[in-house]
């Protein structure tokens, strides 16, 4: 039997080109593997049908919406992770899985080595390769597009010159990734970060700018994980389709960023995420209700550091496994109903209610049946800055 090599394979230009450039530079035959993590629009017998047209051996597609949704999305809504405070791991959070199936595909037909179509600028290189390493140690990781150094229009050459069924032209410049969870966008004229982004480019939410009247919807949470939408039984997969069309319709979720990226560049991106940040407005929120003090200011820190990990391509490290326990440990409580007002792209909160709540109305109110001892405040406060009293006076003692 000849020697194999399991490509991650999307439909688009880079994995659709990579598979006769793989067979040529490697002589391996090519098992083009595509993950459906909910790749809004893309029939996945077309992209199946597609690896074979452009010359694999052998196309699998994997079904594997409820396992993104309820195994990678939940645990970063429970994060409330925002990479610099603002990107929701779209795509960050499909590599881990894609690599998983990669790895367990390529040792289940005797393959040697595994293969992606990223670039050498991107993160996703990194994330590919660095989850196979930790899941399959012995496999080989190849990278067409970058290890050949091919630039995109040579790519939309080679595609044209062999006459491969892929969409993209040079009229179409954009590289596109989406999932369940949002929609990166980049490349074309978006590599200028002065040039505004344009409607065309945003299928997941209508314009924000258009008015209409907004949409109050009521999330429901058990232990961090969204459970009901208007007190409808949903799976974490059917939150998040729900989500995007009710935040995605009130334009919630546009991003427009520079970010940082792994390997030492600046990168301009859009991305569109209605679900992603209507849900974690929404847990945020509860969390404030329901998790004390002290655990509510360390999890952010924690939160921050969980979000780098997970974009850095360490989803299987030892340090983000320590997290997820932390993090799991911090939910035990997060459980109760968040009423959101969609409106002008924006999610705000108008309404938190919770068995598990940590709100004492007769300890927060200022009217007449407070059980606040207001009498015991002046004396907490003397103590609380006895420290700060003390070293004071030494520094001004020196002066």
């Amino acid at each position: 039997m000849a020697e194999r090599v399991v490509l991650a394979y999307s439909g688009g230009l880079d994995t659709s080109v990579g598979i006769g450039w793989l067979k040529d530079a490697t002589g391996k035959e090519v098992v083009a593997l595509a993950i459906d993590v909910g790749q809004s629009g893309e029939d996945m017998d077309l992209i199946r049908q597609r690896a074979l047209d452009c010359g694999a051996v052998e196309a699998i597609v994997v079904d594997a919406k409820e396992e993104f949704a309820s195994d990678y999305v939940v645990p970063a809504l429970k994060a409330n992770a925002l990479y610099q405070k603002r990107y929701p791991l779209v795509s960050a959070l499909s590599r881990p899985l894609i690599a998983k199936y990669l790895a367990s595909t390529a040792k289940e037909l005797g393959a040697d080595s595994v293969a992606h179509g990223c670039t050498g600028k991107g993160n996703d290189q990194v994330r590919f390769e660095a989850a196979v390493a930790a899941l399959a140690p012995e496999l080989t990781s190849l990278a067409p597009v970058r290890d050949f150094a091919l630039t995109r229009d040579k790519a939309i050459e080679y595609a044209a010159l062999h006459n491969l069924p892929i969409a993209q032209s040079k009229k179409s410049p954009y590289s596109i990734d989406q999932n369940v969870y949002g929609r990166a966008v980049e490349t074309g004229f978006l590599e200028d970060p002065w040039n505004a982004p344009i409607e065309d480019l945003y299928t997941y939410t209508q314009d924000p700018s258009i008015p209409r009247e907004p949409t109050e919807v009521v999330v429901s949470f058990d232990q961090g994980v969204p459970v009901a939408i208007d007190g409808v039984a949903v799976t974490p997969l059917q939150a998040i389709e729900m989500m995007n069309l009710l935040a995605g319709n009130q334009g919630v979720g546009r991003i427009d960023i520079v970010e940082d990226r792994l390997v030492g560049i600046k990168s301009r991106e859009v991305y569109e995420a209605p679900a992603g940040i209507a849900l974690i407005a929404a847990h945020e929120e509860l969390e404030n209700m329901t998790v004390e003090r002290d655990l509510a200011r360390y999890k952010r820190g924690v939160e921050s550091k969980w979000a780098e990990l997970v974009y850095d391509g360490l989803w299987f490290s030892g340090l983000k496994r320590a997290l997820d326990v932390f993090i799991d440990e911090t939910q035990k409580h997060v459980t109760g109903d968040i009423r959101l007002k969609l409106h002008a792209g924006t999610a705000v909160v108008t309404g938190r209610k919770s068995g598990e709540s940590l709100y004492d109305f007769n300890l927060a109110t200022y009217d007449t049946g407070d059980t606040f001892d207001q009498s015991m405040a002046k004396g907490f406060i003397e103590l609380w800055s006895l420290p700060s009293k003390i070293s004071a006076r030494r520094d001004l003692a020196g002066k």
